[in-house]
């Protein structure tokens, strides 16, 4: 699995920004509200059915349209792309040191109860 395209990534940014399911027209109206030039309809309806299809949106018929949901998370879609490096026989140890040496110290400390918290040392009394 490689990553998102330009406008793929654009169409999940709209769908994570809300808990709704949205119709075509209105991600098109949110894609295009920064946009010099605009978007066509079918443009974005095709690149949603492609999302749909590949397992990231699901649809619900409502009336003739369709409404679109993601199926996993901004989060879930993040750490399939670090899978990706793994796969490529990166050093874990080495990518997640460079990784953490990016993170700010409030960020540090939120791993850091994350971790804690997944290996049971935040639960103890």
């Amino acid at each position: 699995m490689r990553g998102f395209g330009e406008l793929e990534q654009a169409i999940m940014d709209v769908i994570w920004s809300t808990a709704t399911a949205m119709p075509v027209r209105e991600v098109l109206e949110r894609l295009n509200e920064d946009r010099p030039q605009h978007l066509a309809y079918n443009t974005v309806q095709t690149v949603m059915e492609i999302l749909h299809r590949k397992g990231w949106l699901r649809r619900t018929k409502e009336g003739r349209a369709f409404r679109y949901s993601a199926t996993k998370s901004r989060e879930e879609y993040a750490a399939s792309l670090i899978d990706q490096v793994w796969a490529t026989g990166a050093n874990r140890t080495a990518t997640l040191v460079r990784l953490f040496d990016e993170l700010d110290a409030d960020e540090v400390a939120e791993l850091r109860a994350a971790l804690a918290e997944r290996t049971g040392e935040g639960r103890r009394s």
